[in-house]
């Protein structure tokens, strides 16, 4: 089994509430969604770029695409290694390949959350979900009301258990409508350990501070939520 990856490299997270936490990062190309705001290139590339070094910025590129074996070995160069983020693009494209790792370290799972079919091929391989609430312009999906149906199920199959922790996560924007995050946060509130606000980084999208702080106040009637910006962008990592 195969998989398109254009990037693999040891980092720490810069989002949600495993901030800082030392990742190995497996980057899947392709993506199901076209997000307004997405600052990640998710068009298939001939190679591999990987980073054997920790920060070093030398990329030895290994040709696409890339085993199951292959993948492990690559891993396993790494050490003192919270978790393994499967990111994108979105990983769920590729549940057949993911659902054939077996790797050394637990697998965190970062996802746009409306693949549920695929979601079910994984549920017992991942240990963490970062699920994203994509909650985009009516006109750049085809079927809102769908859209936000599979992004609960998602939630649902993907949901925290005592073996795996599933956290909520949404790109908060000047137009961001606090109506529809409190309806579908009021739908997944029970698969979820805490949801966290993310202002979008971009500056002319950002929100007013006092809008996410009385988003907040409401939404933390249905569960935890704390508000985390994108923390590479701070340390220069992006």
């Amino acid at each position: 089994m195969e998989a398109p990856i254009s990037e693999i490299f040891c980092s720490v997270q810069g989002e949600g509430p495993y901030v800082g936490s030392r990742q190995v990062f497996v980057r899947f190309t392709g993506c199901n969604l076209d997000c307004p705001y997405c600052d990640t290139p998710c068009d298939e590339t001939s190679s591999c770029k990987f980073e054997e070094v920790p920060g070093s910025g030398m990329f030895t590129d290994v040709t696409n695409s890339i085993s199951v074996e292959k993948l492990s070995e690559m891993v396993s160069s790494f050490k003192k290694v919270h978790s393994v983020s499967l990111t994108g693009g979105e990983p769920l494209l590729n549940a057949d390949f993911i659902s054939e790792l077996e790797l050394e370290y637990p697998l965190y799972l970062e996802s746009n959350m409306t693949l549920p079919d695929m979601a079910r091929k994984v549920k017992d391989k991942i240990s963490y979900v970062s699920g994203d609430v994509k909650l985009l312009p009516r006109s750049s999906v085809d079927n809102f009301e769908l859209h936000i149906e599979n992004t609960i199920e998602c939630f649902r199959i993907l949901q925290a258990t005592n073996d795996r922790d599933c956290f909520a996560k949404i790109v908060v924007s000047k137009d961001t409508n606090a109506e529809d995050i409190e309806s579908v946060i009021g739908d997944i509130s029970g698969y979820i350990s805490c949801l966290v606000l993310q202002p979008v980084t971009q500056k002319e999208l950002l929100p007013n501070p006092n809008y996410l702080l009385e988003l907040q106040e409401k939404l933390l009637d249905y569960v935890d939520t704390i508000i985390i910006p994108q923390t590479h962008v701070m340390w220069g990592c992006l």
